[in-house]
């Protein structure tokens, strides 16, 4: 894999896995990798952190940055939330990201 490139599994809502390639270089996250790779993340707000559709599990045990006020106060406000709950628009695509697995979260279609 070329410098400044990582590489990412994202786990969509049918379980079918997706590597994808992600630029360490460019100031994307990981919200904009996935719409970039066409995977149904909304990101409705445009990476504000004022909306959940772009929430996410983390699956692996990569170090994070830590969530902000309004990524906890939005997740507060999401459905299916668990303990390894992101949202993708707040996670910078780093080098420290190498290897990173998430699962989309699921949409709740009431809404």
């Amino acid at each position: 894999m070329e410098e400044n490139m990582i590489s990412l599994t994202v786990i969509d809502r049918q379980g079918t896995e997706h590597v994808l390639e992600a630029p360490t270089d460019m100031s994307f996250n990981l919200m904009e990798i996935c719409r970039a790779a066409e995977l149904p993340v909304e990101g409705t707000c445009g990476g504000m952190a004022l909306c959940a559709s772009c929430h996410c599990y983390v699956q692996t045990d990569h170090e994070l940055p830590e969530q902000s006020e309004d990524e906890e106060d939005m997740l507060d406000q999401a459905f299916f939330v668990e303990d390894n709950s992101r949202l993708s628009c707040q996670l910078p695509i780093t080098s420290a990201l190498n290897g990173l697995v998430v699962k989309l979260a699921p949409v709740d279609e009431s809404a």
